[in-house]
């Protein structure tokens, strides 16, 4: 664990995933500090991605054309602008990445390499070593954050809460997720406050996402009064390799883009009578085709027997390793897959600056819901997205807010008697069963209102110095949106509503406060 400063510069970064990391550097040399829930290179997503980064460079591809492919995959409420803006800044960022080091796969003649992913109208994901992407990145920005002065890392400490002051963001809070002590936390001053923090897979029980990816971010901008967009709106991987490895590893959608195929247990393909793209057909399609074959008894598998064939180990290193793990050779033997928790699409609200509706807080990476997804994210947009709105905030954190700077630093202070979720651990995986049950790929009223009353008890027994709190939070507002919206749109299945409706094509927006007061309605329904 890093040593802990005594000062704060005021502009905090919490999370140190790609979107923590690329704001870091590029905010350089203004002096930022990064709150980290794990040792810097864990605890994020950003590390697991596997598939790559899409990037309109190819010849004969252009920003427009992923654009559109973004658009139609977001099934209706895509920000088109939103879309176009981060389509055209993606060749930036990637030339941003390979300043870093990112050692991008390239073909024979040294140009990049392109793969093609569901929904995608062509080539345009450049990977690193077929399926090491995320972890070859985060090693590459690790080491770029190293040596850079001004960048202070603050390792295995966890966010909890926004400290308003004047309606501006003064301070946050954090506690020391080593130190079993409940008044180990400390008050952090600040100006400028980048959530990074990562999504909500961590509320599922089966899930692609680390633990730590629990909806603290989303809880904490909520309890402070920001507004949440589309928070409904949850991807689930359809290939997730089944089996008790907790967080669930990952079976890339690059190997349906070789040509592996979906398959149950009776040996047939499924996808070829869901939809006319099969096994690359959008995500959220293929999901519930997965999670139908598994409900009906049949099981789902990924075939990669035939392609990408015997070089399987030389090209998917990262997933032949998790294969191994999970007792099977890939080359030989099918891949049991189940649909997991895989991403948020929706998120705390803000623009194109990543500035949020409270002032001195931006986001960026996933807890943020900029309109770039809508119901259903292209694949491989999530890294590009992180990357895109990180430079774009520290541009706006550079230019528009040193007005706000206060003279000198200001001192790291300890702060109030603090639960860890740890605590609660029994309370936290049931509520984790509940969640991929009834707020999973499918989902009902009845079901919906079930888990509802559940994280009603449990709130009625807790106190909000406590860390389950904010998961409750999150889970509250997850459920809740997704009872308002009456229809299937995207990654948004209802069984009693199974068709999307016009006059819902559009994103959702609550407070904490409407939240709470839809939830007492439906708690009183029968």
């Amino acid at each position: 664990m890093s040593k802990l400063p005594q000062t704060s510069s005021g502009i905090v970064i919490v999370g140190a995933g790609l979107a923590g990391l690329f704001t870091a550097l590029k905010l350089s040399p203004l002096p930022v500090t990064v709150i980290a829930a794990a040792p810097i290179g864990r605890g994020a997503s950003s590390a697991w991605a596997q598939g790559g980064i899409a990037a309109a460079i190819s010849r004969g591809d252009a920003p427009e054309n992923h654009a559109r492919d973004t658009i139609d995959a977001g099934a209706g409420i895509v920000d088109e602008k939103i879309a176009l803006l981060m389509a055209s800044e993606a060749p930036e960022r990637i030339k941003d990445l390979l300043r870093y080091g990112v050692p991008f796969d390239r073909d024979l003649e040294g140009k990049l390499a392109f793969s093609r992913e569901a929904a995608h109208s062509q080539p345009r994901i450049v990977r690193v070593k077929g399926d090491m992407a995320g972890r070859k990145i985060m090693e590459a920005l690790i080491a770029a954050v190293r040596q850079t002065p001004s960048i202070t890392i603050i390792e295995s400490y966890a966010a909890h809460e926004l400290i308003m002051a004047d309606g501006q963001v003064s301070a946050l809070e954090a506690h020391d997720i080593t130190d079993a002590k409940a008044t180990s936390t400390i008050r952090i001053p600040a100006w400028a406050v980048v959530l990074a923090s990562g999504g909500v897979g961590g509320l599922f029980k089966v899930t692609t996402n680390p633990p730590q990816a629990c909806g603290n971010g989303l809880a904490m901008a909520a309890r402070a009064g920001a507004i949440i967009a589309d928070a409904e709106f949850v991807q689930f991987h359809p290939t997730g390799i089944a089996g008790d490895i907790d967080p669930s590893p990952l079976a890339t959608e690059a190997l349906r883009g070789e040509g592996a195929l979906l398959v149950n247990g009776e040996g047939e393909r499924f996808m070829v009578d869901v939809h006319e793209d099969a096994e690359l057909a959008p995500r959220d399609i293929v999901a519930r085709a997965v999670f139908s074959e598994i409900e009906a008894g049949r099981n789902a598998f990924l075939d990669c027997r035939k392609k990408p064939g015997t070089d399987f180990k030389t090209k998917f290193p990262q997933v032949y390793s998790y294969c191994v793990q999970a007792g099977i050779n890939p080359e030989n033997d099918l891949i049991p897959v189940v649909p997991s928790a895989h991403y948020h699409m929706g998120g705390i609200l803000c623009d194109a600056f990543g500035r949020t509706t409270l002032n001195g807080l931006w986001v960026c990476g996933e807890v943020a819901s900029s309109g770039a997804h809508g119901a259903n994210r292209l694949a491989s947009n999530s890294l590009l997205e992180a990357c895109v709105f990180a430079a774009r905030i520290a541009e706006d954190i550079a230019t528009t807010a040193p007005h706000r700077i206060q003279t000198g630093a200001r001192k790291i202070l300890p702060s109030k008697p603090f639960r860890r979720a740890d605590e609660d651990f029994e309370t936290i995986q049931h509520l984790r069963t509940l969640m991929s049950k009834f707020t999973g790929v499918i989902r009902s009223q009845s079901g919906l209102k079930r888990i509802l009353s559940e994280v009603e008890a449990h709130q009625q027994q807790g106190n909000e110095s406590s860390q389950i709190w904010n998961i409750l939070v999150a889970a509250r507002i997850i459920i809740v949106a997704a009872l308002e919206r009456c229809e299937s749109r995207g990654a948004h299945f209802r069984s009693d509503f199974p068709e999307p409706q016009t006059q819902l094509a559009h994103r959702s927006y609550f407070t904490l406060k409407q939240i709470n007061e839809l939830s007492h309605v439906y708690l009183k329904t029968p």
